[in-house]
């Protein structure tokens, strides 16, 4: 049955009343001043990740902050940088198939975006019976003691809670799947590549689990930290303003693709003028010299940052159902 791409902004459903118990929110999703950031469906729970504090706190703590960028009455374009809580928002379908993913939205590692690369993807995620969490992850330039792995932890710290408790959430451990959009995507190309690095101390029995996803999608993914084809803001926030040629490599998930990955979705445009397409085409060539299986679709026109609502109108606006097909064809659903 042919899905109505023009819905992709609207798939709210009616999502059960908070989880009770340890599930229940400690910390509220974030919020923005204008009345109509909630006008679509918001998350049914919140996770966090670290029960006693994130580890490796700096000695100043940031303070969080929400900025509403929109300027289109009705639609809400949010923002959060200073994140000191981890977390997970959860978006709960009506009826679950057993699938979930890890969403990892974009923000240069400057900020999170809430809405484009996540809350919206969530919504259209559980419009279909797949359990979507939305990850709010540390941003490294704020003086964490993982400095470039922070995102990293929080983001194998996600996907070990989530299979720890999938029973809950009525979800196949064995069926999570990643999906990151820009600097998300370098993100989720990092935990898809370095799933198994250990970048924190172990906390509890779900750090015994395995990080890896059944495969990932980097969506205009952030790849390389090669000055030449990097996105300049995110190599500076995640690397500092000199980085050396080590650390340039241990950070870009094309030099780190090891025999075991999971299967790859990749998508980009090529008239991408903030992640130029080399960044995919890099993590491609470097996945099949692995022996990794891996789904490449390239769009002549597109831009950055088309997530599902720029999408529409436009032949990119096929994406969503072309991964979920993929992903059905590795098992995923």
């Amino acid at each position: 049955m042919r899905s109505d791409r023009r819905s992709l902004l609207c798939a709210g459903l009616a999502f059960p009343a908070l989880l009770s118990g340890k599930l229940a929110a400690q910390t509220a999703p974030p919020s923005a001043s204008e009345p109509f950031a909630g006008a679509f469906a918001d998350p049914s729970a919140t996770i966090d990740l670290w029960p006693s504090g994130a580890p490796g706190m700096p000695s100043a703590l940031p303070v969080e902050e929400t900025t509403e960028r929109s300027q289109a009455s009705g639609i809400s374009d949010r923002a959060v940088l200073g994140i000191t809580v981890p977390r997970l928002m959860v978006f709960r379908p009506d009826r679950a198939n057993g699938a979930a993913v890890l969403l990892m939205p974009g923000g240069g590692y400057n900020h999170v975006v809430v809405d484009k690369e996540g809350y919206e993807m969530g919504r259209w995620l559980a419009a279909r019976g797949i359990t979507a969490f939305v990850l709010f992850y540390r941003l490294p330039y704020d003086g964490w003691a993982a400095g470039p792995d922070v995102a990293l932890s929080d983001a194998q710290r996600a996907m070990r809670v989530i299979r720890h408790r999938a029973g809950s959430f009525s979800i196949d451990p064995e069926k999570i799947a990643a999906m990151g959009f820009s600097a998300g995507g370098h993100l989720c190309a990092d935990l898809a590549t370095r799933f198994a690095v250990s970048t924190y101390r172990p906390i509890d029995e779900a750090d015994g689990l395995s990080a890896r996803p059944l495969c990932a999608a980097p969506i205009y993914p952030v790849i390389s930290m090669d000055p030449a084809v990097a996105h300049a803001g995110s190599r500076t926030r995640l690397l500092g303003d000199v980085p050396s040629r080590e650390q340039e490599l241990a950070h870009s998930p094309d030099r780190n693709v090891p025999r075991d990955a999971p299967p790859v979705f990749l998508l980009h445009a090529e008239d991408d003028d903030v992640v130029p397409v080399e960044n995919a085409l890099l993590f491609r060539a470097a996945l099949k010299a692995q022996g990794i299986p891996v789904e490449t679709h390239l769009f002549e026109t597109g831009g950055h940052g088309f997530g599902l609502r720029r999408a529409v109108g436009k032949p990119v606006e096929v994406w969503p159902e072309l991964w979920l097909g993929w992903a059905r064809s590795r098992g995923f659903v």
